[in-house]
């Protein structure tokens, strides 16, 4: 049987480079990917998202704007610890419109989900735009997208190759 891969790109269009993980999902969409992978651009809607994740898939990758530190555009592969989401409080209060990668895992494990593997695809931003908000990506993160691209790419190839090598 084929493993499931979901890549789940998520972001708000509205606020510069939080639309990181949407523009990502354009260009993955317009990739070629086999029926086990599916590539969703969940936007703002964690609810969604959350329901999403209950279909129980082998690979998770997240792709979103992710603040560290670092220059903007700097791309990051972040492996969650599984065990901080086993550990979390199930009852904080849940916004739909604004859920950050951990608090749709936290909610969808309260829900029954079971994940087996999780990797969050992220860029540091440069702006979120004035309080007004602001279209489009700054220069640095617009330079990253295709190399995001590129990145998970590689990952679903390598869960691909490892999940269907012979055991010896």
């Amino acid at each position: 049987m084929k493993p499931t891969i979901l890549i789940a790109c998520i972001g708000n269009i509205f606020l510069g480079d939080d639309g990181f993980g949407c523009e990502v999902a354009r260009h993955l969409n317009q990739c070629e990917w086999p029926d086990n992978v599916k590539v969703v651009d969940f936007g703002i809607r964690g609810f969604d998202l959350t329901y999403g994740l209950l279909d129980g898939h082998d690979l998770t990758i997240f792709v979103d704007a992710t603040p560290r530190g670092d220059a903007p555009g700097t791309l990051y592969i972040i492996e969650p610890e599984l065990a901080e989401i086993e550990n979390s409080q199930n009852g904080q209060m849940v916004d739909g419109h604004s859920m950050n990668p951990m608090k749709v895992l936290c909610l969808a494990k309260s829900m029954g989900a079971q994940f087996k593997k999780i990797l969050l695809v992220g860029c540091e931003p440069g702006t979120f735009g004035p309080e007004e908000g602001q279209l489009g990506l700054s220069e640095p993160v617009a330079a990253a997208v295709d190399e995001a691209v590129k990145l998970v790419q590689s990952l679903v190839e390598k869960s691909l190759q490892e999940t269907t090598a012979p055991v010896l």
